[in-house]
């Protein structure tokens, strides 16, 4: 009996050894979570008075964002035909009456459009005053730092970041965030009562915004067919481009310029008093395609 017992404590012993040596000899494999691919996000958000078509797109992504001018006023659609981008929204102010462009836009560094050279804008006696302010209004930018593309919203007069240099430009404004800056951009006179946007009136709006880690956010407020009065204001338009992780945030043409392409469908943000969305020809946009 007593070598039974010890037997079994021995065979006990070699198990434990054994045990021990798997356990602590085998070495661990981490488990590395997949990280999920860098892509376009498309959704809609209902809001109170409107409904929101944002379009985000990741920094550091294989997508680009660029402007985009067209010599003759053109939808977002033939825009889309013309560049087969993944995502169109209209971009800078424009005179539907000679069709040229009143925001400046730059393209591959090089100067394309220019408000100085549009004669209705500058012999316009309305605009004279205003003039020093809306030659320096804000600006989606994309500067080359290096091999790496940032993104940037400046003032116009504003100098490019060292060791980078200015690729594409293209004006509109004011600056939403991190301030609303209306009046120092000559849309707002509070003097005169001077709201060339109605910028606390309810209207379809469009933005771009940049987000802190360099992605950039499209949004385009449509007004609700059942309510074609309706839509957002500029403060507020500013609050929710807060709620999309925006540090940087410009307004862009609003009203019946109002619309959005993307992945085959186009939103438009005006509707007329029948609801029916109203498609306007637009001179620029901001065009997402694959680098």
């Amino acid at each position: 009996m007593r070598k039974i017992k010890l037997l079994a404590l021995v065979l006990i012993s070699l198990g434990m050894v054994l045990w021990f040596n798997l356990r602590f000899s085998t070495p661990l494999i981490p488990t590395v979570a997949s990280s999920p691919p860098k892509t376009i996000r498309y959704f809609e958000r209902t809001l109170p008075q409107s409904i929101a078509h944002v379009v985000l797109i990741p920094a550091n992504s294989k997508f680009l964002v660029t402007p985009a001018l067209s010599q003759k006023v053109a939808t977002v659609e033939e825009f889309a035909q013309k560049h087969r981008a993944v995502a169109i929204l209209n971009a800078g102010f424009f005179d539907p009456v000679n069709q040229k462009s009143t925001s400046y836009v730059i393209l591959q560094g090089k100067l394309v459009a220019d408000p100085k050279k549009n004669e209705r804008l500058v012999n316009n006696p309305n605009l004279k005053p205003y003039l020093g302010k809306i030659f320096n209004r804000a600006e989606f930018r994309r500067y080359l730092c290096g091999q790496t593309n940032r993104y940037a919203i400046a003032l116009h007069s504003q100098s490019t970041p060292a060791g980078c240099q200015l690729v594409d430009s293209i004006g509109a404004g004011p600056n939403l965030l991190p301030e609303l800056t209306l009046a120092k951009e000559g849309f707002v006179n509070n003097t005169s009562k001077r709201d060339a946007l109605g910028s606390n009136q309810p209207n379809a709006r469009t933005a771009v915004g940049i987000t802190r880690d360099d992605g950039v956010v499209l949004v385009m407020v449509a007004q609700k067919p059942s309510a074609p009065t309706n839509g957002i204001s500029l403060p507020a338009l500013a609050d929710f481009m807060k709620t999309l992780g925006a540090d940087q945030a410009m307004n862009l043409d609003g009203g019946s310029s109002s619309s959005l392409y993307y992945n085959g469908k186009t939103f438009y943000g005006k509707v007329d008093l029948e609801g029916n969305p109203i498609k306007r020809a637009v001179k620029s946009v901001l065009l997402v395609q694959e680098n």
